[in-house]
């Protein structure tokens, strides 16, 4: 038998479901808010006791009717905020099972897939999936098994709102975090955010695209062209991320495609620079801008890497130098398109030319003790001192160094350069 106490708590249950259950739109939009406003932070326990125990009776109809309305807006950010307290108490781990069983991820998933979605309930969704996530790796693995990981890395890609960016950002490095099972997943999805037309969201992916390295084993092929798209960008912030992880990958097993794929940069080609002009400069007026081309702050930015990557170690610098990009650097310091990428090509070829006593006899042969010597000098204003004679030299050079090598060392010791 119920003491009398026990019969009055589940007569106002009772009495609250059917107020619930029968109340329209605004009824149920005020018991939403109130519950809010009264149960903020409250654990399991609590909410059990404030409900007579019957706490997974009303998070039940809120599931259902979320399921049946999200399509709608209707008190979607209230229900959100509703189920948020929920699957965030302490103690409350059955609510979370709860919420999972009658699909809840899914939903939260079609949420954030639903065009012109407001801000404020990517928000909630992503929150909840981010509790949901950081409640173990039984979850990380059923969000992951719902393609969230698509959907997330689509969030990031395509919000416009910076809070909502990195919300999806940190979900995905969760996700990545502890769940052996998906990480390459999540690593392919980030990967594939790079294309994106959003410098933040290039920024983020590439962040956590670092984090999750040193998790992943072997990464795959397609990082190579996304991460080098990248390098296209007029964005130094997002420059610089991509700079770093290019670093990181050269303890992995795409550490030679990636050094091919930057020597070719040195030198696009005439196809590609075509591709890559804006229909804008046509315009003889617009001329000014052609220093701003993608493909000639990618050909910038693949000097600066290899200039970085060979200050990085001996084994390196000498693959570059085998790659031939020496005769690639003397092409960009001579095409006069953009005069980054001839200032960056120019520090860059000068270190290989203190670091190898190879390099220094082919460059010096192959354009002249005279233009040796101001490359020497000031490498970062040669571009403005030399004449067109000289820009040619630099363009149709012949430099082939693997083939003339004649057993001798290709890197002088670092106590021997002193530089």
């Amino acid at each position: 038998m119920c003491s009398v106490k026990e019969q009055e708590a589940i007569n106002r249950l009772m009495a609250f479901l059917q107020e619930w259950d029968n109340g329209n739109k605004t009824t149920r939009s005020n018991i939403l808010n109130d519950f809010i406003i009264l149960n903020q932070g409250k654990t399991g326990p609590e909410l059990e006791q404030e409900f007579s125990q019957g706490g997974s009776l009303f998070l039940a109809r809120l599931t259902t009717w979320l399921r049946l309305s999200f399509m709608f807006g209707t008190c979607l950010n209230e229900l959100l905020q509703a189920i948020s307290i929920f699957l965030s108490a302490a103690s409350g781990s059955p609510y979370l099972l709860e919420f999972v069983e009658v699909g809840g991820i899914l939903t939260l998933l079609e949420i954030l897939g639903l065009k012109e979605q407001k801000e404020e309930n990517m928000r909630e969704a992503l929150n909840l999936l981010q509790i949901l996530a950081s409640s173990g790796r039984k979850f990380k693995e059923l969000i992951c098994e719902s393609y969230g990981v698509r959907g997330i890395a689509e969030t990031l890609a395509m919000t416009r709102s910076e809070e909502v960016r990195e919300q999806a950002q940190q979900l995905l490095e969760c996700l990545a975090q502890g769940n052996p099972k998906y990480q390459n997943q999540v690593y392919k999805g980030l990967i594939a955010v790079l294309p994106c037309a959003s410098p933040k969201a290039q920024q983020l992916a590439l962040q956590t695209l670092q984090i999750v390295q040193s998790a992943v084993k072997s990464s795959p092929s397609s990082i190579v062209e996304a991460l080098l798209g990248v390098l296209q960008t007029m964005h130094l912030e997002v420059q610089y991320e991509a700079l770093q992880l290019i670093k990181a990958l050269m303890h992995h097993n795409i550490r030679s495609a990636l050094l091919t794929g930057l020597v070719k940069l040195l030198k696009p080609s005439l196809k590609d620079t075509e591709k890559s002009r804006p229909k804008i400069l046509d315009d003889p007026s617009m001329s000014l801008l052609l220093p701003s081309l993608p493909v000639f702050m990618q050909q910038a930015a693949a000097a600066k890497a290899v200039s970085m990557l060979s200050q990085e170690s001996p084994d390196l610098c000498e693959e570059l130098i085998r790659l031939q990009v020496v005769h690639h650097l003397l092409y960009a310091i001579g095409n006069q398109e953009h005069a980054d990428s001839q200032r960056q090509a120019s520090l860059a070829l000068v270190y290989l030319v203190q670091t190898s006593p190879i390099v220094e006899e082919h460059v010096r042969t192959a354009i002249g003790e005279t233009l040796f010597q101001l490359l020497m000098t000031n490498p970062e204003t040669l571009y403005m001192t030399m004449d067109l004679i000289q820009a040619e030299i630099l363009i149709s050079n012949k430099v082939n160094i693997p083939e003339s090598l004649h057993g001798k060392p290709l890197v002088r010791e670092a106590a021997e350069r002193n530089i």
